[in-house]
């Protein structure tokens, strides 16, 4: 059995489990650096006895040295130590991975991606964070920074992601979104017109992915294109990881396994004018299956893949 420990900007979770299914969770509150990590300590200590631990956090962090270093979604944490903590406290070995790589192997390991030998996973949640399978392993790249598709500018000018204007991220993920939404509905209202859920430039603060894609299914035009510049968007991102990559799957998280059918048809325009067709025809763009387990997964698989793809 191993342990997991999945660390986010709001809650944490702690589990135990084997290969194929979780045993036991434990919910924590993200709150301060010191209290969280001691209520992370309890929880492991409470959950049961794992041969391993694996810990999947967002970044930046030092993956070989196992350092939380700043991330922006949790305000100090700074410089923590946090497997030497885990090792030292309960004598197994502890790993560390960020997020969307642990992500990327929870989808090849017990998702979408299972069976696969090339895979990319794509978080397409609050950000757009990616991972990379590459011949059957993660790859983390010379300083653990590889697959960072959301950095890449797509445009000059757009909607703010991962510090860059026009970025994939900036396109690509529920803040985006919701930026791409704001900028509709406040042209709309600048011309006299309000939307059922923003009649003023005081509520364009409550437009957001999922106010935009309820009223999208219901036949919105503002949700609607919202979702279309998305798709096309996102279909611009994955031509170039199919043409540089050539990879059997891309698995989408979020968003997409949510709302696919918002993004596909306009995504699958773009793929057919802008990627190799050798290489589209081997790749299969894929929902994730994990859902709300995910998190949990996540920290499962960095636990089993241990010193083999992350340490």
């Amino acid at each position: 059995m191993k342990i997991g420990i999945d660390i986010g900007g709001t809650k944490c979770a702690v589990v135990l489990g084997d290969d194929t299914h979780i045993e036991k969770k434990i919910k924590i509150a993200t709150t301060t650096c010191e209290e969280t990590v001691e209520n992370i300590v309890k929880a492991v200590s409470e959950i049961g006895c794992g041969d391993a631990i694996g810990i999947s956090c967002g970044g930046p962090l030092d993956f070989e040295k196992g350092i939380i270093m700043s991330p922006p979604n949790l305000v100090g944490w700074n410089d923590v130590h946090i497997t030497e903590m885990m090792t030292d406290r309960f004598c197994v070995p502890a790993y560390l991975c960020n997020d969307a790589n642990a992500g990327a192997l929870a989808e090849w390991k017990y998702g979408a991606g299972k069976g696969t030998k090339n895979m990319i996973f794509l978080t397409f949640g609050t950000g757009f964070g990616a991972g990379i399978i590459f011949d059957g392993r993660l790859y983390k790249g010379t300083s653990g920074m590889a697959g960072e598709i959301v950095h890449i500018r797509l445009c000059d000018y757009g909607p703010v992601g991962y510090g860059k204007q026009g970025s994939a991220e900036g396109f690509c993920s529920g803040g985006g979104l919701a930026q791409i939404g704001r900028t509709l509905a406040a042209e709309k209202l600048q011309r006299g017109l309000t939307l059922p859920y923003c009649g003023s430039v005081a509520e364009l603060d409550n437009i957001c992915a999922k106010v935009l894609a309820d009223y999208a299914h219901r036949g919105d035009e503002t949700g609607l294109e919202a979702y279309r510049i998305c798709g096309e968007m996102l279909g611009r991102s994955l031509s170039i990881l199919i043409d540089l990559l050539n990879p059997e799957a891309i698995v989408l998280g979020s968003i997409f396994a949510r709302d696919e059918e918002l993004i596909r048809p306009h995504m699958e325009k773009v793929l057919e004018r802008e990627t190799l067709s050798a290489a589209r025809s081997v790749c299969r763009i894929l929902p994730a299956a994990l859902g709300e387990s995910s998190g949990d997964f996540a920290a499962l698989a960095v636990a089993f893949e241990g010193e083999k793809n992350v340490g």
